[in-house]
């Protein structure tokens, strides 16, 4: 790196990935900062340098004492210890020490005092709560959810006569286990520890696993419209019991509030779902497998007029992404559950699930939202149903009611031009989060007569653009001339 790429770097400012310091003298705030960056993706620390940007550089000395120090740091002050990367740039204002701190392969990393840092933005701060912690060992391979014993639960516990059809149909009554107590023989299958169950135990053969976690269960609601803000509902249930009467309670609910149709076959048939089941299944699976049992919270089933939508507590663990497993890449989060559940929900385990759904349906996007610890899959439905509730919903209250113009639809119209997807929409008003786009803006704004769709007769087609309609581009010229009438 010369000078004019480092002052390019610092042209952007912090962020976190990108530390300034003008110097440090304390080998435990520097292990904190050390530590923060291991945790969370790793960064670049500059030594030298204005909370501005702005260089006031090291000279020789300062450099060496700053050498001994980091050193100091990062294999005395942070445990287990990291292992940074330095590059000394000149400048016109001196030196300038450029700290490369790698993405941590064994995290959490404390300093000397046992504490864990993250960043947060361009800063760094001291997790103290329980379920974080929890999350980074689970990461770290240290503490997995579904083994953590489950408080005042015992054999007892168990139906029994769920765990004995699927022991004796995977291991047989001749295996090696058979004719131990039970409680050994759910200690030997990684399911209790002689005295409690675990979670997988629970979740997998317990009689009424939400008397002890009642947030472990399926919330799902099927709604009239498209936005999750509908007051209006057409099916609701909270599904419990085990893993597999969730699965099958949350699959009856999208069967039944999903269309069937006959494609090809006679009309006295029932005819197949207007979304292949094959698809539902896997995703549905994947939710009740893969979830973060360290969050209290239930997995969400929404049927939609346009879409199904299965949200699930836990964004992706840290070496997945979107891209990486719709190739076919998994991470057990939960491996004793994983193991038992293969034999129990139609689970093959070796990351073929997510690709399988795609082949079948290709129409599904995934939303790994970290910031939220969620991860969803949003299945489109057929073009055909979507466009049929158009005419059932619009027509009815647009001329019976003034719109109502939010300041979600003032800031679409002003950044509409001409003819836009809803990609470049999206991208002009600086907004990510494509749900939260099409409920509040998108959505609301055809509502109200003010834009209109390019290819109305084909609402999902990937060419579909949007433009201001004659009524959108009056309202504009009068919010244009002060004549704002909100």
């Amino acid at each position: 790196m010369n000078e004019a790429d480092l002052l390019r770097q610092l042209a952007h400012g912090e962020d976190s990935r990108h530390q300034f310091k003008r110097n440090a003298t304390n080998a435990d705030a520097l292990a904190a900062e050390l530590a923060a960056f291991a945790n969370s993706g790793g960064g670049t620390l500059f030594i030298g340098v204005n909370d501005d940007g702005s260089v006031t550089g090291l000279d020789a000395a300062a450099v060496r004492r700053l050498n001994q120090l980091l050193g100091n740091a990062a294999s005395q002050h942070v445990r287990p210890p990291v292992h940074p990367l330095t590059e000394n740039v000149r400048t016109a204002n001196g030196i300038v020490m450029v700290v490369g701190v790698p993405d941590g392969l064994a995290k959490p990393y404390v300093d000397s005092q046992g504490r864990i840092w993250v960043k947060q933005g361009a800063d760094k701060r001291h997790v103290t709560a329980r379920e974080e912690m929890q999350r980074m060992f689970q990461r770290a391979g240290l503490v997995y959810a579904d083994v953590v014993p489950v408080a005042d639960t015992s054999a007892a516990d168990l139906d029994e006569k769920a765990f004995q059809s699927y022991f004796n149909r995977r291991y047989g009554k001749d295996s090696e286990f058979a004719g131990q107590p039970l409680e050994q023989l759910l200690q030997n299958l990684g399911l209790g520890d002689g005295r409690e169950l675990n979670l997988a135990g629970l979740m997998l053969f317990g009689r009424h696993p939400q008397r002890w976690r009642p947030a472990f269960e399926v919330k799902a609601v099927a709604f009239p419209g498209v936005s999750l803000a509908d007051t209006r509902y057409l099916d609701s249930e909270d599904i419990g019991g085990t893993l597999l009467e969730q699965f099958k309670g949350a699959f009856a609910f999208i069967r039944r509030n999903l269309h069937h149709v006959q494609r090809g076959r006679s009309f006295n048939t029932l005819g197949e779902l207007e979304i292949p089941e094959a698809a539902l299944e896997e995703l549905l699976v994947n939710a009740l497998i893969h979830r973060d049992y360290f969050t209290s919270a239930s997995i969400r089933v929404m049927v939609f007029a346009d879409r199904v939508e299965i949200a699930s507590p836990g964004h992706l663990p840290d070496s997945l992404s979107v891209e990486t497993i719709r190739q076919g890449r998994t991470n057990r989060r939960n491996p004793t559950l994983t193991e038992h559940a293969a034999n129990i929900l139609p689970y093959r385990g070796v990351g073929s699930g997510i690709p399988r759904a795609l082949r079948e349906w290709p129409r599904i996007e995934f939303i790994d939202d970290v910031a939220g610890n969620q991860f969803s899959a949003v299945v489109w439905r057929p073009e055909a149903e979507w466009s049929g509730i158009t005419p059932q919903v619009t027509p009815q209250v647009t001329p019976q009611v003034t719109p109502q113009v939010t300041e979600e639809i003032e800031r679409l119209l002003s950044a509409v031009q001409n003819e836009m997807s809803r990609v470049e929409i999206q991208a002009a008003l600086g907004l990510k989060d494509r749900m939260h786009f099409h409920d509040a803006y998108l959505r609301p704004a055809l509502e109200s007569g003010f834009i209109e769709m390019t290819r109305p007769d084909k609402p999902l087609s990937s060419r579909q653009k949007y433009r201001l309609t004659a009524a959108g581009k009056a309202h504009l010229a009068k919010t244009d001339s002060g004549e704002n009438n909100v």
